[in-house]
């Protein structure tokens, strides 16, 4: 395909020579980012090409509110050329970027070419961020996560660059539209659920507020599984987003770094202790580039892929015919990256899963080190690390960063043990994201002694100085509380407690005579043997000395023998492991202990972070705990994925500074009641309403109405988030349906189409069951000719974040019906009462914070609090519960298998009885039960008066302000972090 006779955009990175770059330089096309290639230093023994930056540190005029003003002239190299230039560039791509054959300009390749054109302008922001950051040496944040749910880079990066207009202008002229463009792009497999989005916001805030900081997560080839709806419910297959390639990644092949596992642990003749054997990887680096609105600062997320070198391809074995065996060294570094939450039922799967999890602390950290040197230079001072570092661990998958962090500093580095662990603490800080058991990850000790032997090491020497500081605050006194504080707060559980703890719990004995009493016992009564035979004859004082020795003999025998029972048997078994359980490595609570701040998600979850999951630590350091509530980008989740709304908000606003000040969205309380306002509101819910019709008709098959209410729960499926109350509350409708006429239905009942969406991990059985259920229920009431449009069922396959930017704005009725004190935060439940959604819920997580600040009458409340949990669990266990009727009835239409053949005994049989895995209801949906039907109840009044819908969906918007990552990142930034914004001159 010929380009025209325009050409193409003259970046200011093409007419620079390539640098060899080692750890400096920009992340962009030519000048590369960050790290030395296999753990050489970087800036050193390398030329690197300089380039003289004309920078002025300035203030930003960002406060902590989040009011933004926006960046003045941004020099984006798109910025004042018009749609012609940009078509010609994006010609150019799809001509001499060779990824697709030049016969047909289709749709995907017309994607492609575009994205490269995109990143040609944000490849001299990218490189300018770098360097600017690099010439000013300031403080950065590193945020690692196992997870970075991005969504689709197009419309993010153009609408950020303020140049969405131009692109479609530009599509327009190439005969393409940029819907369908755009529509091209898979999402990036890299997360799964809200971990994963809360990171990709965090990193949309940082760089739009100007926070130097940069994501490390690792690249995998096929994320956790594509889903697909069959009639035996969820079927994972692997997802192929790296099929056609990923055009928003540069690799870095000369920035890697090496990675060990297994091998033993030396101590050489420089008193260093030296990990060598084992097997080793090398993790290479592909960077991603995350600009900001309205600001050139673009941001780096670098995401780590693993292989062997060269050399480890066994050339051998694979000419003699042995071809696994050649490639067995790659295939085994390889499938380190190859699948987010690997199963971890098997022992290899437990073994994959510490891989990952070490391969992202290691490579990120010898990265981060590097960078460090290179900007200190000849002024390297270790002690300034963490005025230079802060690195955030995203929930418990990182923990192995303090580990890693001390082994690096110690055994590489040279410093003291002391030296390592005052910056370890300083420079670390962890996010706690769950308050359930089994997502408070526990390793086994012994394969973590097998696989990274040098890390148990010094973990064992942390759990045991911290136990050190537990004896000195509590004293030896009071066995008991020692004992519970020890149990709660060790880091390795079930492990026999060090020599030093021991000798503190000696079990009591019952008393008796002591060897010394013994003793002088025997003694006098031999001396009165030897004078009673004294008047005896010489034979029989022989024998009198003979009898005296035996005595003698037999007294140090018993006093043996009391030796070896005292130090054995006096032992409190409190300090010996049991042998029946595994011995684990708690890696929260190493997190707590390692780092110098520990922050829950919202404010009811940083609570029960305090007071019930590690109520122990925070009596022990209570300034390191905090709340830092979560938070969405207003741009990605209102600017970008609602236009109508977007507009409307502006209008009737005055101005879109709302984008970066959320604060602004309060000033439409004052039309609340504004008709014309209503009248708009509705007609944009409307036509995102139609979008979701075309979707769900696309996706599934089904025809709903899109004068319906749209009720939606989209998210992981799990137990806790009770996407089972949701149904069966659905189900109860619909019999209550069934046994009406249709006038009595029509006046009863206000139509719905209700909407699921999300994965269940391909081990969770329950979970699974559940979508098998939603997707039967689906099946029968959609073909009942009786009930119609009055309900619909549908359950959206492969719900991922392109997805959810169609179904959160075309929304009206949102569920976060966790139990309450499960659900941390949540951040859908935010991006829904942005976009004017109404949300019935618990009061769990954010629904607390989001309730408080769009008004109790425009949130609909059922459900047991937290605090009443426990209470109730116990109640049942008691066999106190007595089930509400309705209850009862709906489990028993389940059963009648009106929804098909499939046997629902174990769904229905994990709601009975009164105690047991699997069993007794532990979620409390039948609890709960009544008290929902009876909101739901509630919500159809509500409906039925669509100027008070309409009122309560628009202060629901107006009260969002609060649930922006912004200020949120403000608050890591200030309180945890300590970084400043840097604006680029």
């Amino acid at each position: 395909m010929a380009t025209t006779a325009s050409p193409p955009l003259q970046l200011a990175t093409a007419s620079r020579p390539h640098a060899s770059a080692s750890g400096g330089g920009g992340v962009g096309g030519v000048l590369l980012a960050g790290g030395s290639g296999g753990g050489v230093a970087p800036g050193r023994g390398r030329g690197r090409m300089q380039r003289r930056v004309s920078a002025r540190s300035v203030a930003s005029d960002r406060d902590a509110q989040g009011s933004v003003s926006p960046a003045e002239g941004l020099p984006s190299v798109l910025n004042s050329i018009g749609s012609s230039a940009i078509a010609s560039n994006i010609k150019h791509h799809a001509e001499f970027t060779p990824l697709f054959s030049p016969e047909y300009f289709s749709p995907l390749k017309a994607y492609h070419a575009t994205a490269k054109s995109v990143l040609d302008a944000l490849l001299i922001n990218w490189n300018a961020t770098y360097d600017y950051y690099n010439k000013m040496n300031v403080k950065q944040a590193y945020y690692l996560s196992m997870e970075f749910l991005q969504g689709r880079a197009l419309t993010n990066a153009i609408g950020n660059l303020e140049i969405t207009g131009e692109y479609a202008e530009a599509l327009k002229q190439l005969g393409q539209n940029l819907e369908d463009v755009a529509s091209q792009e898979p999402d990036a497999a890299l997360g799964n659920g809200g971990l994963g989005r809360l990171a990709s916001c965090f990193l949309d805030s940082l760089a739009t507020l100007n926070y130097p900081a940069w994501g490390y997560g690792l690249r995998y080839k096929y994320g956790l599984f594509k889903q697909i709806i069959t009639k035996d419910g969820q079927e994972e297959i692997a997802e192929n987003w790296l099929e056609m390639g990923y055009p928003w990644e540069v690799v870095r092949n000369d920035v890697s770094y090496p990675v060990k596992f297994y091998g033993k642990v030396v101590e050489g003749t420089d008193g260093r202790k030296h990990w060598i054997g084992g097997e080793n990887i090398k993790a290479t680096a592909h960077d991603v580039p995350i600009p900001g609105y309205k600001t050139r600062t673009t941001n780096n997320l670098r995401l780590w892929s693993t292989t062997v070198p060269a050399q480890d391809f066994d050339l051998g074995a694979f000419n003699s015919g042995d071809h696994t065996k050649a490639y067995e060294a790659h295939l085994n570094a390889e499938k380190i990256c190859h699948i987010l939450y690997p199963g971890d039922e098997s022992l290899e799967g437990k073994v994959l899963r510490l891989k990952q999890q070490y391969t992202l602390c290691s490579a990120s950290l010898q990265d981060i080190i590097a960078r460090f040197e290179s900007r200190a230079g000849e002024s390297l001072n270790w002690e300034d690390f963490p005025s230079k570092v802060a690195v955030q661990m995203n929930d418990t998958h990182p923990t192995l960063c303090i580990p890693e962090l001390m082994r690096i500093l110690m055994d590489v580095k040279g410093l003291s043990w002391s030296e390592a662990w005052s910056i370890t603490e300083r420079t670390v800080a962890y996010t706690n994201h769950t308050v359930l058991p089994e997502a408070l990850e526990k390793w086994s000790l012994d394969i973590m002694q097998k696989l990274l032997p040098r890390h148990v090491k010094i973990i064992e020497t942390i759990d045991e100085e911290k136990m050190n500081i537990i004896v000195s605050k509590y004293g030896t006194t009071d066995t008991e509380l020692l004992k519970k504080k020890l149990k709660e707060m060790r880091i390795l559980d079930n492990v026999d407690l060090p020599a030093s703890i021991s000798q503190l719990f000696v079990k009591p004995k019952e008393k008796k005579e002591s060897p010394a009493k013994s003793k002088q016992k025997l003694l006098v009564k031999s001396l009165e043997t030897i004078a009673e035979v004294e008047e005896k004859t010489e034979l029989e004082e022989e024998e009198a000395e003979v009898l005296s020795e035996i005595e003698e003999e037999k007294l140090e025998s018993e006093e043996v023998e009391a030796e070896e029972e005292s130090s054995d048997d006096e032992l409190d078994p409190f300090v010996k492991s049991d042998p029946k359980l595994p011995r684990v490595v708690r890696m929260a609570n190493l997190c707590v202990v390692g780092g110098h701040s520990v922050n829950g998600v919202a404010e009811i979850h940083s609570e029960i972070v305090k007071q019930d999951v590690f109520n122990s630590f925070y009596e022990m350091w209570p300034t390191k705990f905090q709340n830092k509530t979560n938070g969405v980008t207003p741009r990605r989740w209102i600017r970008f994925c609602n236009p109508e709304l977007s507009a409307l908000i502006s209008k009737w606003i005055g101005s879109d500074d709302w984008v970066l000040n959320t604060d602004k969205l309060a000033e439409l309380k004052k039309f609340a009641d504004n008709e014309d306002l209503h009248s708009e509101w509705r007609t944009a819910k409307k036509a995102n309403k139609m979008k979701v019709v075309s979707l769900i008709r696309e996706k599934t098959g089904y025809i709903v109405s899109p004068d319906a209410m749209f009720d939606v729960q989209v998210k992981r499926i799990h137990e806790y988030k009770r996407q089972l109350l949701n149904i069966l509350g659905i189900v109860y409708r619909y019999k209550k349906m069934k046994e009406m006429s249709a006038e009595e239905r029509v006046k009863s009942f206000v139509p719905r189409v209700c909407i699921f969406g999300g994965k269940a991990f391909a081990t969770y059985i329950q979970a699974k069951r559940i979508v098998k259920f939603i997707t039967d229920v689906a099946a029968t009431v959609n073909h009942d000719s009786d009930i119609g449009d009055l309900l619909k069922v549908v359950f959206v396959p492969d719900y991922n974040v392109s997805v959810a930017e169609a179904l959160i704005p075309a929304s009206e009725l949102s569920q976060h019906i966790s139990t309450a004190g499960m659900e941390a935060s949540g951040t859908s439940n935010m991006k829904f009462a942005m976009n004017g959604c109404i949300l019935i819920g618990t009061l769990d997580g954010a629904n607390v914070e989001i309730r408080e600040e769009v008004g109790e009458e425009n949130f609909f409340l059922f459900g047991a609090e937290a605090h009443e949990i426990a209470g109730l669990r116990k109640e049942r266990a008691q066999g106190k519960f007595v089930p509400d009727p309705r209850f009862e009835e709906v489990k028993e239409f389940v059963r009648s298998g009106v929804f098909g053949t499939y046997n629902y005994d174990e769904l229905m049989g994990s709601l009975e009885g009164n105690e047991g895995y699997g069993h007794a209801d532990y979620f409390l949906v039948g609890k709960d039960f009544p008290s929902y039907i009876e909101c739901q109840e509630k919500v159809d009044k509500a409906y039925r008066d669509q100027k008070l819908w309409t009122r309560m969906s628009i202060l629901n918007t107006a009260g969002s302000s609060k649930f922006s990552s912004d200020r949120t990142i403000h608050e890591y930034a200030k309180d945890i972090w300590d970084i400043s914004p840097v604006i680029l001159p």
